[in-house]
């Protein structure tokens, strides 16, 4: 029989002291934080979300808020030099299109005419290409993604990169501090030690000043002694590219530019390098003329001011007056693009949505499934592709714009990553775009998700309730 555990004078008084503390003072933080929730968030949907999530549960929702919750860093941001200084931008007036015109009065680079521009929509191409153009660079090569794999892929794009490196060219490489995290020990040193120069973005733990374990970096981008860019939505891992056609590949595009547009994306890479390196890198003019298409780059996040990919999109879909087309891999948008895209529906626009019928996030799907029936109804044609993973991110207008890169249409995209859009104006690439999402419907099936039953429901409403904080 063991000895009874001796009674502390005071210890059962001094324990509930410290509980009603922690009680008293987690619920403070909760308040404190409440504020900062509505400055920060324009969207009452992820306002209530953190609002219920912190009251309800302050022990985990104020920690979680903490880590995960921000959505500007302004602090930061602000250290990060504009893209364009004030007095670059040319005059507004001046720009003829509506929605370049719109994004230039966000501080965005004006639309560049006179560019070659070349949609590459598989995988086998798109790494050949990526191949070639790093093996044939002679100055510089300028890279930055999301995920570089420890694939079979990602380790022979690093050996490639560090070949050119040890012949004498210039290499940078960014990669996101979670996307490439399994890479990182294990394949990024051989690049250092090669002489090429390595930055990781944003750390995820809080051992350095800037760090975050929520805003990522989702911009993708290569470019080539600053003649040529290869830009999209594909990482380089073996789901996205390789040397051999493969079922389980996923659907996705990237475009290649050669022209004045060129210069536009180096200097996105260069004000991320500057922010997650130190090492200023001189911004470039825009280059020679290279072809007939006009251009215009768009980066959005954190270090912009804003929403202006949101805000022009919207703006673009309520003035369309042909067709609205839509492929991307998660349709979680808010409800200020769900009613525009319900309204145009309902006047006679034709207004399509293409995506997986099961894609790589399945709390994504649930959420979608009642927003797609909704849209179904007000007459949105919805495409499923039944056996392959959609990770293609394109939205053709009228025959006025084809806008492709790395933003999906979902809250984190829209609102928290670091993401990198690409304008294409005019008939040509409009058309161009459309051709290619109608090859990509005929292998999808059309309809709904079909209605689940009472578990389903609940799966779904659940789902979309915490859409805005996935």
């Amino acid at each position: 029989m063991t000895d009874a555990s001796p009674v502390v004078p005071g210890q059962g008084f001094l324990l509930l002291v410290t509980e009603h503390l922690a009680t008293i003072v987690g619920f403070v933080l909760a308040l404190l934080l409440v504020s900062r929730v509505l400055r920060q968030h324009t969207r009452p949907a992820t306002s209530i979300a953190w609002f219920l999530f912190m009251v309800l549960a302050p022990y985990v929702g104020v920690p979680a808020y903490l880590v995960f919750g921000g959505r500007k860093l302004r602090q930061l941001a602000g250290r990060k030099p504009p893209l364009y200084a004030p007095g670059v931008l040319p005059d507004i007036a001046e720009v003829p299109n509506d929605i370049a015109r719109r994004l230039t009065a966000c501080a965005m680079p004006p639309p560049r005419a006179d560019n070659a521009l070349q949609m590459i929509t598989d995988g086998g191409i798109a790494y050949a290409r990526l191949l070639a153009l790093i093996e044939h660079a002679t100055h510089s090569i300028h890279l930055t993604t999301f995920i570089l794999a420890n694939d079979v892929v990602g380790r022979v794009i690093v050996e490639r990169l560090a070949a050119r490196a040890r012949a004498g060219v210039e290499v940078r490489v960014l990669v996101d501090a979670l996307g490439s995290l399994p890479i990182r020990f294990m394949r990024l040193q051989r690049l250092r030690r090669a002489g090429a120069q390595v930055g990781i973005f944003m750390p995820v733990l809080p051992l350095h000043r800037r760090w975050s374990a929520n805003l990522r970096n989702h911009r993708k981008m290569a470019i080539f002694d600053g003649d040529i860019a290869l830009t999209g939505g594909m990482n380089l891992a073996a789901e996205y590219m390789g040397p051999a056609a493969t079922p389980a590949r996923w659907i996705d595009t990237c475009v290649e530019v050669r022209g004045p547009a060129v210069a536009d994306l180096a200097t996105v890479f260069a004000r991320d390098w500057q922010f997650a390196t130190r090492e200023a890198l001189p911004l470039p003019a825009p280059g020679l003329p290279a072809g007939e298409t006009t251009l215009q780059v768009v980066p959005n996040g954190p270090d912009v001011a804003g929403d202006p990919f949101y805000d022009v999109l919207t703006s673009a879909i309520y003035n369309a007056r042909q067709r609205i087309w839509i492929v991307t891999p998660y349709f979680v948008p808010d409800e200020g693009l769900l009613r525009a895209l319900t309204l145009q529906a309902r006047v006679g626009v034709d207004v399509r949505v293409v995506l997986p019928r099961r894609s790589n996030h399945r709390v994504a799907d649930f959420a979608r499934n009642r927003l797609l029936r909704d849209l179904a109804e007000a007459g949105v044609r919805v495409f499923l592709h039944p056996r392959t993973m959609i990770h293609a991110k394109l939205i053709v207008i009228d025959e006025r714009v084809a806008i492709s890169g790395s933003v999906n249409m979902d809250a984190r995209s829209l609102y928290l990553n670091y993401e990198l859009a690409l304008f294409a104006y005019g008939a040509t690439a409009a058309g161009r775009g459309a051709e290619w999402i109608e090859q990509l419907m005929a292998a999808c099936d059309e309809g709904q998700p079909a209605t689940p039953g009472r578990i389903g429901r609940w799966a779904e409403d659940l789902s979309w309730l915490l859409s805005p904080l996935i």
